[in-house]
């Protein structure tokens, strides 16, 4: 028996254990017995090994001795979705002394059936959230941070050396990043607590073999820095800007931050008008040329997958993007408003009550939902907190707009020839307009683009009416709207 498993069975038989862990991979190990043994998260003390902590002085439980007293365990290592287990992976990296116990916390809930556990709206969610972005961002920040001095050619040396102080344990996934950039170029990233040196052909993972960036020293830095000083254009110095930009704690280590104070000085003891001098002088006249803000905003490279969307804010505070789902080439196409709590820990639609009262207008309508496809105008969960809850909350005119890229690429890939619009927001979206008035279009169908336009109720609408004869009413409105929509299928273009 593993020790992992000795460990899982003590704590099975006993209540208790104490687990020393240093990875994740450790800890995945530790966690996977646990899980199987049933061992809940406060019959578990996490720790690094070698770390002191209250009871350091007691006997450990955490390796008994495998004589075959031990229970076997024979239930099956429980299915962690992989989405989870990035994030759980990527947390790991984040320095807090019980990381271990709350990474372990979060896995016994989803065992648990609590899959809440991985949305933002639940208070552990909220915390891997957190985490996994906090990691992230100090991966960014190592990247574009990092300043790599040239070293003295040296037998055996690394060309290249850098120091960097990073707040999480990062340093091993920042270290293949330069491995895929720096090619055959031997070089070594120092921090407090570890090192990685690439030799060119195998990357070294070791202990601290700095104390500072003042260990380093680069010929060419001079060079960089008379460069530096010749870019620096004190007419449009932003010392706010610049500190915003780049955190306090990167430019201690950077070169340019040595001379940077004196620049920001110069600049304002006198430097900065005499750099706008000559700029000033050149003008001949300013000509106001009027242009809308659409049309003033450089050309961007557009996202080719939904998950890659930046086009609006809402995939910040989302699980993730719902994308359309249905047959391709469906003669209907149901266009909805956005997803909603279910849908987004999911990632398909109209599967919480929305999708289950619209299954029953289905049916009652006499219609296929397998031949039928169903899409969002906006493929982000809008939603704001209200205690352990996430309620919907309308898109924003903007947000309709943003992701209507989305909903255009649909359309030209289904080809439908009815489009059923289910509420304001995807008539919105559908009539590219920003203001229409929902009574004007149910029940009244017409043609946009080729195809026509049906528009009924949302089930959300319908869920939402207070009193049974508008909700019976409503009800009505979208199998008859659905009816309608099926029929017009072979309906000839009226031109």
């Amino acid at each position: 028996m593993s020790t992992a498993s000795a460990v899982a069975a003590h704590a099975a038989a006993s209540g208790g254990a104490f687990l020393a862990v240093n990875t994740f991979a450790e800890w995945r190990d530790a966690a996977r017995e646990l899980l199987r043994a049933g061992v809940p998260p406060e019959a578990v003390t996490w720790s690094r090994p070698g770390a002191a902590d209250l009871f350091s002085g007691a006997p450990a439980a955490a390796a008994p001795a495998d004589n075959g007293t031990h229970p076997k365990h024979t239930t099956a290592a429980p299915h962690i979705p992989r989405s989870l287990m990035e994030m759980l992976q990527r947390a790991a990296c984040f320095r807090d002394p019980d990381r271990w116990a709350f990474l372990y916390r979060v896995v016994w809930r989803w065992t648990q059936g609590e899959h809440d556990v991985q949305s933002p709206a639940d208070p552990d969610g909220g915390r891997l959230h957190g985490m996994v972005k906090a990691v992230r961002r100090e991966e960014h920040d190592m990247h574009a941070y990092i300043r790599f001095r040239e070293r003295p050619v040296d037998a055996g040396a690394p060309r290249f050396v850098a120091w960097f102080e990073p707040r999480h344990d990062v340093l091993p996934q920042v270290a293949e990043h330069f491995v895929a950039r720096m090619g055959k170029v031997s070089w070594m990233i120092a921090t407090p607590d570890a090192s990685v040196l690439w030799d060119g052909q195998t990357l070294h993972n070791t202990g601290p073999l700095m104390s500072s960036a003042a260990d380093l020293d680069d010929a060419g830095e001079a060079l960089w820095l008379t460069y530096y000083r010749s870019i620096f254009n004190p007419a449009r110095v932003n010392a706010q800007l610049m500190q915003s930009h780049i955190p306090a704690r990167f430019w201690k280590n950077l070169p340019e931050g040595a001379i940077v104070p004196s620049l920001v000085s110069q600049a304002e003891l006198g430097a900065r008008k005499i750099g706008q001098v000559q700029a000033v002088g050149a003008k001949r006249g300013a000509t106001t040329i009027p242009i809308s803000a659409e049309k003033a905003q450089p050309d961007r490279e557009q996202p080719s997958k939904l998950d890659e969307c930046r086009r609006c804010e809402l995939w910040q505070f989302a699980t993730q993007a719902v994308p359309g789902e249905g047959t391709k080439r469906a003669p209907i196409m149901i266009v909805g408003e956005q997803p909603g709590d279910q849908e987004d820990l999911a990632g398909k639609p109209f599967v919480g009550p929305a999708g289950k009262l619209l299954d029953q207008v289905f049916a009652q309508a006499e219609v296929d939902r397998k031949a039928i496809y169903l899409t969002n105008a906006v493929k982000h969960f809008k939603w704001e907190p209200r205690g352990k809850r996430r309620l919907h909350k309308t898109p924003a005119q903007r947000e309709v707009e943003a992701c209507h890229y989305w909903l255009e690429k649909e359309l030209a890939t289904v080809k439908p020839k009815v489009i059923v619009a289910m509420g304001a927001t995807a008539l919105k979206s559908v009539m590219r307009k920003g203001t229409v008035a929902l009574k004007d279009f149910v029940g009244k169908p017409v043609r946009v683009d080729g195809a026509w336009v049906v528009t009924i109720y949302h089930p959300s609408y319908v869920l939402r009416v207070p009193d049974e004869a508008s909700k019976h009413e409503a009800f009505s409105v979208m199998v008859k709207g659905l009816k309608l929509a099926h029929e017009l299928i072979e309906r000839p273009d009226p031109a």
